[in-house]
């Protein structure tokens, strides 16, 4: 199995982890709050200098690709390029609401077939949502949804859907239904990134150093203060 460096920046959540033989060796996280830019090249760093102690070749870099917090994705892709530049291994993108729905996928048991609704905070009562079926198929793709009582109400109809992410926290007052499931605690991390990340490699779903850029999905708007300072 491939030996990756995983890094994941898409909320307020900043990790990084090194795998081998499809086992996290080290891995570094803080929930202290957006802190990337400092944080980010010291986990790195310190992973890097565990492989060389261990003679751990790293293969490839995968990197949590959005949607999610601009500044975050920003400085994870940034970081992540740069080490895929620096070693000369491929980069890998791992979509985070993708790594939401396998992470709870995997913490959470449920007998009955079920969808996976994993949600980021985007503001009010705006999240970024996709649906995924048990295989981790796409059932409904990912976008920027306002929620309200209505939200989903066409797959809650006929079948139960599991929500989780930053995003789902805010929505259970508003989604009522009794096929509506909400799982607390599941926020993206590198260490959960392994699955996703060695299925691309093995596929050889690489991305272009040079090129790739995070997935966004919404433009950043930079905001002026409302007072001006004299």
């Amino acid at each position: 199995m491939p030996n990756i460096i995983h890094i994941e920046t898409s909320t307020s959540v900043c990790s990084a982890a090194l795998s081998s033989d499809g086992v996290v060796q080290c891995h570094f996280e803080s929930f202290d709050g957006p802190s990337h830019a400092s944080l980010l090249g010291a986990y790195v760093k310190e992973l890097m200098t565990f492989a060389r102690d261990k003679s751990i070749r790293v293969d490839a870099v995968a990197v949590s690709s959005g949607p999610g917090s601009y500044t975050g994705l920003r400085i994870g892709v940034s970081e992540a390029k740069g080490l895929c530049f620096g070693l000369g291994v491929p980069l890998i993108a791992v979509p985070t609401l993708e790594l939401l729905a396998c992470t709870t996928l995997f913490k959470n048991y449920f007998e009955e077939d079920v969808l996976y609704c994993p949600m980021i905070d985007a503001r009010r009562m705006e999240v970024y949502a996709a649906v995924y079926d048990n295989a981790l198929n796409l059932v409904a793709p990912v976008e920027a949804r306002v929620i309200d009582e209505n939200s989903f109400a066409d797959l809650l109809a006929t079948r139960r859907v599991v929500f989780s992410g930053n995003g789902a926290a805010k929505c259970k007052e508003v989604i009522k239904h009794e096929n509506a499931i909400f799982v607390d605690g599941i926020v993206p991390l590198a260490t959960d990134m392994l699955a996703l990340a060695e299925r691309a490699f093995r596929e050889k779903r690489f991305e272009d150093v040079a090129y790739f850029e995070p997935f966004y999905l919404k433009e950043f708007v930079a905001t002026t203060p409302k007072h001006k300072v004299l």
